[in-house]
């Protein structure tokens, strides 16, 4: 074999040896969720949408959970359009749907939730200024127990008249990925992988509950690749204060912020964990003397991490990558680098 063919023979073993060695990039379209009961379209957090290109916005519309007087299904804490979404902006309404609504009941009250729902979803865009939408998500983090009633409703939801034409889209848990088997797969167009909120909030220690990539690898690891629906992937931008009594769970406290922490008369931080010990009552929050406080928050090379993780294990696809939540006093700690490297990793 003469010198020439030897030199074709090496490119085109470097060539395909290239092609299967770059995974294939994703096309995706970064926004955010709306999770707040009163929409401004504020100057600032409508940069944000502009800064990222955003041709949408997904939107809680409102919570639904069963009244105990009643005994039926209502609306929970429905968001109010003091103005209307951006006319550039597309929205996207979110329905939460509390799980223990699935209990107990039967195909005509599924039916009748489908109906009503898909009717204040559609009053709910127009008071946004918005004639038309083009997807619903239903955010449920259904169970073995509930998984039968929920499918039927998501069946029953597709076929309303309102909402026909449009797709029909759920979040997913990790755990939902993981066992396939027993959650099953829920019979619609595409689903959101919520990549937050996958620690044990409730358990004393000093773990970070709404973002743990140990988490991720031992959920999503062996099974995401060949998850069989399309998927979008959510991840957290928020923070929060958890409060521990006597090393029981105490709640989600709003009063506390970072630099509150950082009052040395007030908390004692235990080394460099993110645990803070109270020194003295706090009544204006509720806390009392004793008290511990897990500090949880989301930096910009935690997202990067994850977005590493996921680009590695997720298949090629056009998706949304949707952040949460749209708020600029969250936003504010990262630059508008730090989310582009993440978007850029998909």
């Amino acid at each position: 074999m003469d010198k020439f063919s030897m030199r074709k023979i090496s490119i085109l073993v470097i060539a395909t040896v290239l092609l299967f060695s770059c995974k294939q990039k994703s096309i995706v379209h970064p926004t955010f969720y709306f999770w707040k009961t009163d929409y401004h379209n504020t100057k600032s957090e409508t940069q944000y949408l502009d800064q990222f290109k955003s041709k949408a916005l997904y939107v809680r519309i409102m919570d639904v959970d069963v009244d105990p007087n009643l005994q039926q299904a209502v609306p929970v804490s429905p968001i109010k359009f003091s103005e209307p979404l951006p006319p550039q902006v597309e929205i996207i309404p979110v329905v939460f749907l509390v799980n223990r609504l699935f209990y107990e009941t039967d195909s005509n009250k599924t039916k009748m939730l489908a109906s009503r729902i898909a009717n204040f979803v559609d009053a709910k865009v127009k008071q946004a200024g918005k004639q038309r939408f083009t997807e619903l998500q239903i955010d449920c983090d259904w169970t073995k127990a509930t998984r039968e009633q929920y499918f039927k409703f998501l069946s029953q939801l597709k076929n309303q008249p309102l909402l026909k034409g449009k797709s029909i889209s759920v979040t997913l848990r990790l755990h939902q990925v993981k066992n396939i088997l027993t959650s099953g797969i829920p019979p619609v167009e595409k689903a959101m992988l919520m990549c937050y909120n996958m620690g044990n909030l409730r358990q004393y220690g000093d773990q970070n509950s709404i973002l743990n990539q140990h988490e991720m690898d031992i959920y999503l690891k062996d099974v995401l690749e060949n998850y069989p629906l399309k998927l979008d992937v959510a991840l957290p931008l928020f923070e929060w204060a958890v409060v521990f009594r006597n090393k029981g769970y105490a709640g989600i406290s709003k009063r506390i912020n970072q630099s509150q922490l950082q009052n040395k008369k007030l908390f004692r931080q235990r080394g460099d964990s993110i645990l803070y010990d109270l020194l003295s009552d706090y009544p204006a929050a509720g806390l009392k003397q004793g008290d511990i406080v897990r500090w949880e928050e989301v930096s910009a090379k935690d997202l990067l991490a994850t977005s590493t993780f996921l680009s590695r294990y997720l298949k090629p696809d056009e998706r949304n990558l949707v952040f949460y939540h749209l708020d600029a006093d969250l936003l504010k700690h990262y630059t508008h680098e730090d989310l582009q490297k993440v978007i850029a990793n998909f």
